[in-house]
């Protein structure tokens, strides 16, 4: 079954940083767009950031400054860098790959990982 893993988890106090790993078991994720979302308790599925195939990034507003959006196509693998964590960061966070970096029709889809933002 293809799927998406998630790491890089954690707790994290306010002002810290964490480096999410997103990496596919049985596919090639240069060849595909790679999504970021987050869900917190209670509130919507959020688009964090997505990487294209082609290398073109995006953030929404609340995470520019702030997260960095990466691939190394070596190692199979899409990174979202997270610095300056603040405590509405807290949330579940995915990763998805599909065509598209709008909307949330993504054929593949990870487990999720969950980062927590606390003093």
């Amino acid at each position: 079954q293809v799927q998406l893993v998630e790491s890089g988890g954690g707790l994290v106090q306010p002002g810290g940083s964490l480096r999410l790993s997103c990496t596919a078991s049985r596919f090639t994720l240069q060849f595909y767009n790679i999504r970021w979302f987050r869900q917190a308790p209670g509130k919507e599925r959020e688009g964090v950031s997505c990487i294209s195939a082609g290398g073109n990034i995006y953030y929404v507003d609340s995470v520019k400054g702030r997260f960095t959006i990466s691939r190394d196509n070596a190692k199979n693998m899409v990174y979202l860098q997270m610095n300056s964590l603040k405590p509405e960061d807290t949330a579940v966070y995915y990763c998805a790959a599909g065509a598209l970096c709008s909307g949330e029709t993504y054929p593949y889809w990870g487990q999720g990982t969950q980062v927590t933002v606390s003093s």
